[in-house]
C-alpha cells in the first residue's frame, strides 16, 4: 500500500484529496503546513507528497525545497491557485514532480498520482521499499529503522527475489537455478541454510516473513 502525504492548509480540500485518495486504497497522512508535514516524516513512510503552495509558516516552495536538500526523493505533486508560467517555473525549479492548479478535479489527480508513483517504481526498480525497510540491489544493503545490514551476496538475492514476488512460492531447486547457477551443483539444502540465516538477522521485523511452505518451499509475505 502507497503512503501519501497531503499539505494543505484548507481542511476541507484535505478532507476531499483524503476521502478520494483512500476510495483508491491508498494509507493517508494530512497537515496543514509544511513544519507540520516535516513532523509526519519523521514519523511515518511516505511515497508521494500533495503540497499546496500558499500557507503559513512554511509554504510549499520552501518545504519542497527542504525535502530535496534533504535527499527525499519521493514523487511531489505541487497543488495551488498560482497559475502563472514563473508560478509553475519556481515549483519546477525548487524540486516538483508535477504541478495541477485550483480549482482541482480530484479524478485528474488520481491519475497524476498513479502516474507518479509508475514512475517512481520504474525509477527505483532496484529498490524495493516495504514500510521503514529498504533493500538495494546495488549495494547489497537492507536497511531498517535501526540499522543498515550489508548481506552476503547469496543472501541477498535470495530475499531480494523473495520479496519481489510476495506470495509465491519458489521451491528449493527454482532459487538453487536462479541465484546459484543451472550448473551449479550445490546441494539444493543450501537454500535452507541461507534461509535460516536471514531468519536470524529479519525475523523480529514486522514489515515482512518468510514462510515456508511445507513440500514445496519459500515464500515471503509482505505486511506494510
Amino acid at each position: 500500500m502507497f503512503h501519501i502525504l497531503v499539505v494543505d492548509d484548507n481542511e476541507n480540500i484535505r478532507k476531499l484529496m483524503k476521502t478520494y485518495l483512500l476510495q483508491e486504497g491508498y494509507e493517508v497522512f494530512t497537515a496543514s503546513d509544511g513544519l507540520e508535514a516535516l513532523d509526519v516524516l519523521e514519523k511515518e513512510h511516505i511515497d508521494l507528497l500533495i503540497v499546496d503552495i500558499m500557507m503559513p509558516n512554511m509554504d510549499g516552495y520552501t518545504l519542497t525545497d527542504e525535502l530535496r536538500a534533504s535527499k527525499y526523493n519521493f514523487p511531489i505533486l505541487m497543488v495551488t491557485a498560482k497559475e502563472t508560467i514563473e508560478d509553475k517555473k519556481r515549483g519546477f525549479m525548487a524540486g516538483t514532480d508535477d504541478y495541477m492548479v485550483k480549482p482541482i478535479d480530484f479524478d485528474e489527480m488520481l491519475m497524476r498520482v498513479s502516474a507518479l508513483l509508475r514512475r517512481a517504481k520504474i525509477s527505483n526498480e532496484h529498490k524495493i521499499v516495504i514500510g521503514d525497510v529498504t533493500l538495494d540491489y546495488e549495494t547489497l544493503i537492507v536497511t531498517t529503522n535501526k540499522e543498515s545490514i550489508l548481506l552476503p551476496q547469496k543472501e541477498f538475492y535470495l530475499l531480494f527475489k523473495l520479496l519481489s514476488y510476495p506470495k509465491k512460492i519458489f521451491t528449493r531447486q527454482a532459487l538453487m537455478d536462479e541465484i546459484w547457477g543451472l550448473d551449479n551443483d550445490t546441494d539444493e539444502r543450501t537454500v535452507d541454510v541461507h534461509i535460516k540465516r536471514l531468519r536470524e538477522k529479519f525475523d523480529d521485523l514486522e514489515e515482512f516473513k518468510i514462510i515456508t511452505v511445507r513440500g514445496l518451499g519459500y515464500k515471503a509475505e509482505k505486511y506494510l
